[in-house]
């Protein structure tokens, strides 16, 4: 029996197939219509055809519905998520119960301080509770979040968009729902975005680090350590003196977190017979781990360009460098007590900000120490080995080039002398 010949596309099929190729020229989705005459979405993806059969019929008079439905689908696919997770969400398919999000959050809690990174109950409190707290609450709304992107959005946009706390809390939910699927058997449409990024935003360029900026100079930093009153006032005020100019040298040469100061041991190389630095502090968090690690010197240099050399490992380990001794191992608050008391700190950050925009802070000093690596050609790969923290983490967040660093990068090429850190 032969054939009966294919009839022609109507004009509304014709439309329908264009508006959604030009919705997305490059993306591979289509639409066809199905074996049961139905709307039929396809997308072919890393040479794999993916395809489901949406709830309109195959005809002028629904074309339009679907459309608008296609377009749904559309914004749920470029965040990375399935065709199928896509076509749930834009059906707006309400979430499991109040209850069992409420149970998913109490396993989700014991799995973070049980197991794999194991993080402490401050951590959790700090990081991890409120965010699922409140995605919880929203869940269980008379109008509750119908895809994870919304419940992202409504758990973080109180905070300032690229702010540390809004990467935060959007990671957290993160593992929590990622949680929730794979371990509590929640559908796959409750997985999250791959791509943080839309979410989080970008920090606004004016805004200032909360950790702060680094100092224009080492002389600026032995200035202050010069202007710390150990001669002066009671001997217990000259012995407090003493011992936050030794925490302050340490920083400044080791680019040091405040609270490594009081993590320090001595080691010695079995190779060379060095001695060195060793930090054991270890900062436990929901992204991973900071290491125990050796430290590695750089010490100052005044404006004439001659290096200051403290002798801090041989005088600590001669147990010769006494340190400040912070209420509950405080030592961020205790730095800042204690800077804050003194007038040269006080008149440095106010013509710091006044005249360069900088905020000058504790942190600082390990900013600085950032800087003065590259300056002296140390990699950045190199340079967060030495402080501490992922590469990522030091590109993003440690000043990396600055006038100085570009000048002694051209200036090794040409073989001038390295500069010292001067204003730019």
């Amino acid at each position: 029996m032969p054939r009966k010949p294919q009839q022609p596309p109507e004009p509304w099929e014709l439309a329908f197939r264009e508006e959604v190729r030009r919705l997305a020229p490059k993306s591979g989705l289509t639409v066809a219509r199905s074996v049961r005459g139905r709307v039929e979405l396809k997308l072919r993806r890393d040479g794999r055809q993916q395809s489901v059969v949406l709830p309109f019929a195959w005809t002028k008079d629904d074309w339009g519905d679907a459309n608008a439905r296609v377009r749904n689908v559309f914004k749920h696919l470029v965040e990375g998520h399935s065709l199928a997770a896509a076509c749930t969400y834009a059906e707006g398919k309400a979430p499991k119960r109040l209850d069992a999000w409420s149970k998913s959050a109490e396993a989700f809690e014991v799995d973070k301080r049980q197991h794999g990174r194991a993080v402490s109950a401050a951590t959790y409190d700090k990081q991890y509770r409120p965010v699922v707290d409140m995605a919880v609450g929203l869940l269980g709304s008379r109008t509750p979040p119908v895809s994870p992107s919304d419940l992202i959005d409504m758990c973080i946009r109180a905070w300032t968009p690229g702010s540390r706390t809004r990467q935060q809390r959007a990671q957290a939910l993160v593992s929590f729902l990622t949680f929730s699927v794979r371990n509590q058997h929640f559908p796959d449409v409750w997985l999250p975005p791959a791509d943080l990024r839309h979410h989080i935003g970008d920090r606004q360029k004016e805004a200032l680090s909360h950790k702060g900026d680094h100092f224009d100079n080492d002389q600026q930093i032995l200035n202050l350590i010069a202007s710390m009153p150990t001669e002066e006032g009671t001997d217990r005020d000259r012995d407090a003196a003493k011992r936050w100019v030794n925490a302050l040298q340490l920083m400044a040469v080791f680019g040091l977190r405040p609270v490594e100061v009081g993590s320090l041991k001595v080691q010695i190389d079995p190779t060379t017979g060095e001695k060195f630095f060793w930090c054991t502090w270890v900062k436990r968090a929901g992204g991973g781990s900071t290491k125990p690690r050796r430290l590695y010197s750089l010490p100052l240099q005044d404006m004439d360009g001659n290096r200051v050399d403290w002798n801090l490992v041989e005088r600590f380990d001669a147990g010769l460098l006494p340190l400040p001794e912070p209420r509950e191992n405080k030592w961020g608050e205790a730095f800042n007590t204690y800077l804050n008391r003194r007038p040269a700190w006080v008149s440095l950050k106010a013509v710091m900000q006044e005249t360069r925009g900088k905020r000058i802070l504790p942190y600082s000093f390990r900013h600085t120490y950032s800087l003065r690596g590259h300056v002296q050609g140390i990699d950045s790969g190199s340079m967060a080995l030495a402080m501490g923290h992922s590469l990522d983490s030091h590109l993003r967040a440690y000043p990396y080039a600055s006038a100085d660093t570009t000048t002694a990068a051209f200036a090794r090429v040409n073989g001038n002398r390295t500069p010292v850190l001067t204003p730019a």
